[in-house]
């Protein structure tokens, strides 16, 4: 990880996000690959790098550095309103059986500061915390 820079900026912004689908159904598991393709497309796009990445059946643990001009709450927002839209348009067959209504993520989200540790240290956290 470390330091990154930018035209007037040295910078180290981690964030850990987490966040489930609708209803917290586990669905996630039948359309992860085009899941964590849209993650990386939508990180690529925005300039979110992308640290770890895991999609459980029933949430996602985001990790991601991204520059201090991007607020936590834009970052979240973004990134969930277009990877729902393309699992919605990828996969609405599917869909329709578990998400009526509409929408495809809970609105509540976490996210916490993750400063200097590393990559290795958030994937034990998830592992741990996945048997829980």
């Amino acid at each position: 990880m470390g330091e990154k820079r930018s035209n007037h900026t040295v910078y180290n912004v981690n964030y850990h996000f987490v966040w489930c689908p609708k209803y917290r159904h586990a669905i996630l598991e039948h359309i992860d690959e085009s899941l964590e393709a849209s993650f990386r497309d939508v990180c690529d796009e925005y300039g979110y790098e992308i640290l770890s990445l895991h999609i459980s059946p029933d949430h996602v643990h985001l990790f991601l550095s991204a520059h201090p001009k991007h607020a936590p709450s834009e970052i979240v927002r973004t990134v969930k309103s277009i990877t729902g839209r393309e699992m919605w348009e990828q996969h609405e067959p599917f869909l329709e059986e578990y998400l009526w209504g509409g929408g495809f993520w809970e609105e509540s989200y976490y996210v916490g500061t993750a400063g200097d540790v590393s990559t290795d240290t958030i994937e034990q956290y998830i592992e741990r915390t996945e048997h829980v």
